[in-house]
């Protein structure tokens, strides 16, 4: 089920469109609402995010938007 959760997470899809091999989809969002309004969700990222190694950060550039200024398009003159 939590391997449901992160899919929905990850894709962006509507619970609607979860695979069928991660279960119904209805018994997933039910359990992520549980969690989700009893705080286990809150928990479970900050027990992850108090061992994370800050050693080696990276940030994917697709990810970064930039203005289109600053990649060679028009600027608006004042």
């Amino acid at each position: 089920m939590l391997n449901g959760m992160l899919w929905i997470v990850r894709s962006g899809a509507q619970w609607r469109e979860l695979p069928e091999t991660y279960g119904p989809w209805q018994s997933i969002y039910a359990l992520f609402a549980k969690w989700r309004d009893d705080g286990t969700l809150e928990a479970v990222f900050y027990a992850l995010s108090d061992d994370a190694d800050m050693e080696t950060l990276s940030v994917d550039s697709t990810c970064v938007r930039v203005h289109e200024s600053a990649n060679g398009g028009e600027k608006n003159g004042g």
